[in-house]
């Protein structure tokens, strides 16, 4: 091997190494511990929220509700902040070691809710609705959430019927907005009515967003905000994705009769006494990645447009837009964030994340450019990894050991082809979920 060669191969490693750390990094500093050190103290008795400050002792009550994937780091981190006086409900589907002093536990259901998510939200309902005007209630709110807590409007729609129901959202091909759209129309506690249980109870909701930053009424169904979306956005939507057939009979009835109840919309009493605080999103991981990027002497660009793009366009878009902003720099970082879609008809095993990544290996091959793409939730699809990366020296990599990156990418089976390689990105469950964080590094 010639020596230019060893170079261009010590070169990619180190670049390796160096998208490694930038996840790594972003992933450290958009920890729900590290969030609640920047926006969440008490003093005093003065609980500070972002920008809301609350005395604790002025209130008659004080009541927490946390729900979804992060619903139990999310108390203690609340504890670690202002100490063991809290009371209130967790719902999560995460197993956990010991469970906080003074919360009730339910191990809610995902992706779809199981008789845990009921009893969770008849139970918070029965103590919202026991909060009065000098009562202050906090909701943390986070990824998961809509199937954790749930409780059908109307009572002729078992549980079986409502995972029937969510069952054919998820595979309608609806987008994420559509689905929420009818799950909060057919929840007791979804798009703002677990607010209004609460009203005239003074309520702060804190998110941790898994959600686009222009949605986060679909954050769980946004049960503490006011719905964006109507019932006949819910009947048009149904037609469109010819839902009423793939329907249990209770729920298809409620369609037939145009009998979906109206939830609360922004301007209703239910929420004159209510605040909503982001204090970690996508934007936290961007963030945080693109500053220790620039630290590390690249360009650093961010680029959301491919947000919920098939995967195949997202990667030509991205390395097109890479290669446009090379021309205006030695080292160029490209972060982009957000979530691509895969439609999946093989067998493999594998995950959006390593699909992306593993379709850039022939666009990419021999050029100065590495790519990674991880999921901050630490599970990307149905592989033990969170991501994975490449560079110009995988599809040389990859030949050496007789692996067909075509053959794997047809039958998506990203999983096997990185693992093979030791290019796959392994965190573990990280417990939080802040969507997707792509890096494109062109040297």
């Amino acid at each position: 091997m010639s020596s230019s060669a060893r170079d261009g191969q010590r070169l990619a490693l180190d670049m390796r190494v160096t998208a490694r750390h930038l996840l790594e990094h972003a992933l450290l500093e958009s920890s729900i511990d590290r969030a609640f050190e920047r926006h969440v103290q008490c003093e005093r008795g003065i609980l500070r929220i972002c920008d809301d400050l609350h005395d604790l002792d002025s209130y008659g009550r004080v009541f927490v509700v946390s729900i979804g994937k992060a619903a139990h780091a999310l108390v203690k981190a609340l504890e670690t902040q202002a100490g063991s006086r809290f009371e209130g409900i967790v719902s999560t589907s995460y197993e956990t070691a010991a469970q906080a002093h003074g919360f009730r536990y339910f191990s809610g259901g995902h992706p779809v809710p199981n008789p845990e998510s009921i009893r969770a939200a008849e139970s918070i309902l029965k103590s919202l609705h026991a909060q009065n005007a000098a009562s202050l209630v906090i909701y943390m709110l986070s990824g998961g959430g809509s199937s954790m807590a749930e409780k059908p409007i109307d009572e002729e729609i078992s549980l079986d019927d409502l995972a029937a129901a969510y069952q054919a959202l998820v595979l309608s091909g609806a987008p994420i907005r559509d689905i929420n759209a009818i799950r909060k129309h057919l929840s007791a506690i979804k798009g703002g009515r677990m607010a209004q249980a609460a009203y005239p109870a003074q309520q702060v909701s804190l998110l941790i967003s898994d959600v686009p930053d222009n949605m986060l009424d679909a954050l769980a169904s946004g049960p503490t905000m006011p719905d964006s979306t109507s019932t006949e956005d819910c009947y048009a939507i149904a037609a469109k994705y010819h839902l009423l057939e793939q329907f249990p009979q209770s729920v298809r009835e409620l369609f037939q009769r145009r009998a979906l109840e109206e939830t609360p919309k922004s301007g209703d009493p239910t929420f004159q006494r209510s605040r909503w605080w982001t204090v970690l999103s996508n934007a936290s991981l961007l963030e945080a990645a693109g500053a220790e990027a620039a630290k590390q002497g690249f360009m650093v660009e961010v680029d959301n447009a491919c947000d919920d793009w098939d995967y195949i366009r997202a990667r030509d878009y991205l390395l097109a837009r890479l290669k446009e902003l090379r021309s205006k720099s030695q080292r160029v970082c490209l972060l982009s964030g957000g979530e691509v879609t895969v439609k999946v008809t093989g067998g493999g095993t594998g995950g959006r994340n390593q699909q992306f990544a593993l379709a850039c290996v022939p666009k990419i091959a021999g050029e100065n450019i590495t790519v990674l793409s991880g999921g901050s939730d630490g599970i990307d699809g149905n592989s033990a990894a969170a991501g994975a990366i490449a560079d110009g020296t995988t599809m040389q990599r990859s030949q050496a050991r007789g692996l067909d990156s075509e053959a794997f990418l047809s039958g998506f089976n990203s999983f096997a082809f990185f693992d093979a390689l030791g290019d796959t990105i392994v965190t573990g469950a990280t417990g939080n979920n802040l969507r997707d964080l792509r890096i494109l590094l062109a040297y």
